[in-house]
């Protein structure tokens, strides 16, 4: 590995069909008054509101109920999670949900308390809060395996005015102080967002992988959580109360975006950057924006990366690649990659996320060029991309 870096995550897992019997216990450590944040409401018909609610009664926690969070979170919403946070000047913010969710937790948990744009200071600026700012700390139960962000600092704020979707990577302080996550609860989500999730983790490893030219103990890393999650996925999406399956796609899930396998690496992030321009004009789910542009996406900077293109197809896909071509293999590779998009039942393109032609401007300005991995795009490549990612009939 050629890279310096420092690795800290200060995250506490709880892993298991029991891991919920350790809530009470992780609240201990935190203050009277709870801000419990959730979506819409399926944490009550599928029993995880009651399994949670014990937990603050037996910890003997005052709880003020915030719901209604959405798959891509608002300012709007944060700002009303801000207010909510401030007047019942709570303790602590228990996020029950998948990714959105746990996102939004943590926007509100240093916006609430930053006298100032929080938008604009945090998530337009990038900046990390002040050493001495008040932080409110968060904790997580996961419902939905994708995003990561149980066991990182990131969170995703859309401003719908703007038709800006962005992400701040918050330092430690931020992360979650724990996580419960228990695999039976991702048991009730319906396919489409298990298919979602499943790439979401996907794309998180490949655009981690897909940049750098050194031996890096990081990328067989990479590979290794790849093959993990091909091979759960095939069985998850065939019986999706395979605890099994699913408990590999939930802890591969978290460990794609720890900040782990990223270490000593320059790292790609393109695909979320488009990705977050179709759903900041379509308000698409996350992880179909991802898989409706991979194959356009890979093929167009296939050429930049060809060994390692060539690597994917040998070790993550299997390929026999005597007698092909770098070339060659990286374009098996690739196909492998489409063919797998389509078995699990993620989006295969963008129309079907409500993208039309004269929508691909407006997306091209909303996406965020940050340099990629193996080559920088321009407004014109992200055209292109986004124009391959249209069915062909």
């Amino acid at each position: 590995m050629k890279g310096n870096f420092i690795y800290s995550n200060p995250t506490k897992i709880y892993f298991g069909d029991d891991a919920q019997t350790n809530l009470a216990t992780a609240l201990a450590a935190f203050g009277k008054k709870v801000l419990l944040v959730y979506g819409g409401g399926s944490i009550k018909r599928n029993g995880i509101y009651d399994d949670v609610m014990k937990a603050l009664a037996d910890a003997r926690k005052e709880v003020v109920e915030l719901a209604g969070v959405m798959p891509n979170p608002t300012l709007d919403k944060l700002h009303e999670g801000c207010d909510v946070a401030r007047r019942n000047d709570v303790d602590f913010i228990l996020a029950v949900g998948g990714g959105s969710v746990i996102d939004y937790a943590k926007g509100v948990s240093v916006a609430t308390w930053y006298d100032g744009d929080a938008w604009d200071n945090f998530w337009v600026q990038q900046h990390d809060p002040a050493a001495d700012a008040r932080i409110i700390p968060v904790g997580a139960v996961l419902t939905m395996a994708g995003t990561g962000s149980e066991m990182n600092g990131g969170s995703v704020i859309t401003n719908t005015a703007a038709k800006m979707k962005l992400t701040k990577a918050f330092s430690d302080r931020v992360m979650p102080r724990f996580a419960i996550m228990n695999p039976r609860y991702t048991f009730s989500l319906p396919t489409y967002q298990l298919a979602a999730g499943i790439y979401d983790t996907f794309s998180h490893i490949m655009e981690q992988y897909f940049s750098g030219d050194d031996d890096s103990t990081s990328d067989y890393l990479a590979e290794g959580l790849m093959r993990s999650v091909i091979a759960s996925s095939r069985v998850a999406v065939k019986d999706p109360k395979d605890y099994e399956a699913r408990s590999n796609l939930m802890w591969s899930a978290t460990w794609a975006l720890n900040t782990l396998i990223g270490k000593g690496k320059r790292q790609d992030w393109m695909p979320h950057m488009i990705g977050k321009g179709i759903s900041a004009l379509t308000d698409a789910t996350h992880g179909m924006t991802l898989s409706g542009i991979a194959v356009a996406y890979y093929r167009h900077i296939m050429p930049y990366g060809l060994p390692r293109f060539a690597r994917f197809a040998r070790n993550v896909w299997d390929i026999h690649c005597d007698g092909l071509s770098e070339t060659q293999q990286a374009e098996a590779g690739i196909d492998a990659l489409a063919a797998w998009i389509r078995e699990i039942g993620a989006a295969t393109d963008i129309a079907s996320l409500g993208v039309t032609p004269d929508l691909i401007p407006a997306i091209a300005d909303a996406t965020i060029l940050n340099g990629g991995g193996y080559k920088s795009l321009d407004r014109d490549d992200v055209v292109s991309i986004l124009l391959a990612s249209l069915p062909t009939n």
